[in-house]
């Protein structure tokens, strides 16, 4: 099984609260919603529903997991959400219990969750889909278990905010394997593991 994280990104590499106001406010972040000018249907559209419809499975960190699962099984009969809403589910979390879970999700203890992801990894099959989860998906690079990286990239500096690379002072080769651009500036770049 591939892991694919899949991210809307400034230029400055901000992930947070790309979709809304109170998203995610953590260390007074203001900028919530950021994506919306950019958003392009086609460019950005096509990017998420190439990503779904490969995948086996999806896997968020618990506050992402927490905002998808409140929206999106509301948006049944949409043939995407259909799909999001069909698939199973992993969320990581320290905090969440067994009985909270809901979406057809299957909890992922935090302090198991890099050995459970390298099992599911080593004898899965398709891709387990990352969207969101900031921390996860530092977690997942600073232990080599990205297999693609799709950055949505918006042409917008927001000056500060959490993002998704490790600051472990490790080396991380990628190799490009595809890039669009959007009619609002918006660039799909599609990255995979590197040989060292």
């Amino acid at each position: 099984m591939r892991i694919v994280v899949i991210e809307f990104m400034s230029l400055d590499g901000v992930v947070q609260a790309p979709g809304g106001p109170e998203e995610d406010t953590d260390g007074g972040f203001a900028h919530g919603g950021w994506t919306h000018p950019f958003f392009d249907p086609e460019t950005v559209g096509g990017a998420f529903n190439d990503t779904v419809s490969k995948a086996e499975g999806l896997l968020y960190g618990r506050r992402t997991w927490q905002n998808m699962a409140a929206a999106w099984p509301a948006r049944a009969g949409d043939p995407f959400a259909d799909r999001m809403n069909a698939m199973p589910k992993y969320v990581v979390s320290e905090t969440l219990s067994d009985d909270e879970l809901t979406w057809n999700t299957t909890l992922i203890p935090g302090d198991a969750a890099v050995a459970r992801l390298r099992e599911l990894r080593d004898t899965g099959d398709g891709d387990l889909v990352v969207m969101g989860s900031p921390s996860l998906v530092r977690t997942l690079l600073h232990e080599g278990l990205v297999d693609e990286l799709r950055l949505i990239v918006m042409p917008v500096i927001l000056g500060g905010g959490k993002t998704i690379f490790p600051g472990d002072g490790l080396r991380h080769r990628l190799e490009l394997v595809s890039a669009t651009t959007g009619g609002t500036g918006v660039q799909v770049c599609t990255y995979r593991r590197a040989a060292e």
